[in-house]
């Protein structure tokens, strides 16, 4: 069965709605998206992929379900709305299934009241203590979609919303659905960047990945959000691949295998050779770990003349949202491209000689044609990897 993208929503750091975000990602004269600020690090700015559009919940949004996170899914989900009605419509709501990625949930939430409980001795009027449940989301977007099918949240860290997609083709394959909203959001949080920070892991500048100069990420937020049916649409998700290193609890195998594995297996199940990949977005985090491991698996798997890029320098580190964030650029990528514009890897130039040498995409670097297939890594803790293929419908 061939698995079809019929509509996406996207909110993050480059814009909101697939218009925007296609602009700002194909700005040739400055990498665009994201800001310092000291919102999240008081007496620290930090250069982050934040999203400030204003958000809201349906009036009705039980008091556990009032989360920013779900805020953004909802903001996505409104950008193909009637798509995913029409659909509820055709097949009935038992037959739509909802599967989220997300690693905070509502985590800022709990955050907020923790402090207020400090500082008062009560909880503040308003928080429930499962707004920061991880299956909140995946709940949620399944109440206000008034769908019964299966619904469910994966958290594996960085490799999150890249499963769910992989996880809604295999519940579209195997006959437990007919449609899937598939994808993921996270939000940034004093939580998340204090923990980052603790790793030594953040770069205070716009991060600079595969250079000799990386120090590494900027964290970002946002949502990508997916219509997955067996109708034919413009987008054709083609294969998944999805392995573990078990290597360690938050360094990855610096071998690259087991990224190298999850590349192999999806382009074993799409039918593919690595020469049919005309673009690859990279996890591309900037720490010095992840980009020499990553490197190194691209380099055996492709070479070095497949054009690659990290856009996390425009989105900033997006967590558990990342795979949906970064699968709605390569549907951007495929979609209405004709001459083949491909996402810049914006950095400051200066290879690792340590590192494969790597095609890196020069800022309005094109094809020349409409590209058929694109790949996007995600990688994360515990060693966590996924690949996903996405094909022109």
């Amino acid at each position: 069965m061939n698995v079809f993208i019929n509509a996406l929503g996207v909110t993050c750091a480059l814009g909101d709605g697939a218009d925007a975000v296609r602009a700002a990602l194909w700005r040739g004269d400055a990498p665009q998206g994201g800001e310092v600020t000291e919102l999240y690090s008081p007496g620290r700015p930090l250069q982050l992929g934040t999203v400030n559009t204003a958000l809201s919940l349906p009036d009705d949004t039980p008091r556990v379900h009032r989360t920013r996170n779900n805020a953004l899914l909802y903001h996505a989900a409104l950008q193909f709305m009637p798509q995913a009605q029409a659909a509820i419509a055709r097949v009935g709501p038992a037959r739509v299934a909802v599967v989220l990625g997300t690693s905070t949930s509502g985590i800022a939430e709990g955050g907020v009241a923790v402090r207020a409980r400090a500082a008062t001795g009560a909880w503040p009027e308003g928080f429930h203590y499962g707004q920061q449940e991880l299956g909140s989301p995946a709940q949620f977007l399944a109440g206000v979609l008034g769908v019964t099918g299966v619904a469910y949240t994966l958290s594996t860290a960085c490799s999150s919303s890249a499963k769910a997609l992989a996880a809604a083709a295999r519940l579209l394959r195997s006959g437990m659905a007919d449609v899937v909203i598939a994808g993921g959001a996270d939000t940034l949080c004093s939580f998340t960047v204090a923990g980052f920070s603790a790793l030594d892991s953040v770069s205070a500048s716009r991060c600079n990945p595969l250079s000799a100069n990386r120090c590494g990420i900027n964290l970002g937020e946002g949502a990508g959000l997916f219509l997955l049916s067996a109708e034919p649409g413009p987008v054709r998700l083609a294969g998944c691949g999805e392995t573990s290193d078990a290597h360690h609890m938050s360094a990855p195998d610096p071998s690259g295998a087991g990224a190298r594995a999850a590349m192999l297996q999806a382009l074993e199940r799409a039918g593919l050779a690595p020469a049919d990949i005309d673009y690859l977005n990279l996890h591309g985090t900037a720490t010095p770990q992840n980009d020499a491991m990553e490197a190194l698996a691209c380099a055996a798997v492709f070479g070095a003349d497949l054009p690659l890029s990290s856009t996390k320098p425009m989105t900033g580190h997006a967590l558990g949202a990342a795979g949906a964030i970064e699968a709605a650029l390569m549907w951007l990528t495929l979609v209405d491209n004709p001459h083949g514009r491909l996402p810049p890897h914006w950095w400051d130039g200066v290879p690792d000689p340590a590192l494969p040498a790597l095609r890196v995409v020069a800022p309005g670097e094109t094809l020349g044609r409409a590209p058929r297939y694109v790949m996007s890594n995600s990688f994360a803790f515990g060693g966590s990897n996924s690949a996903v293929i996405l094909g022109a419908g």
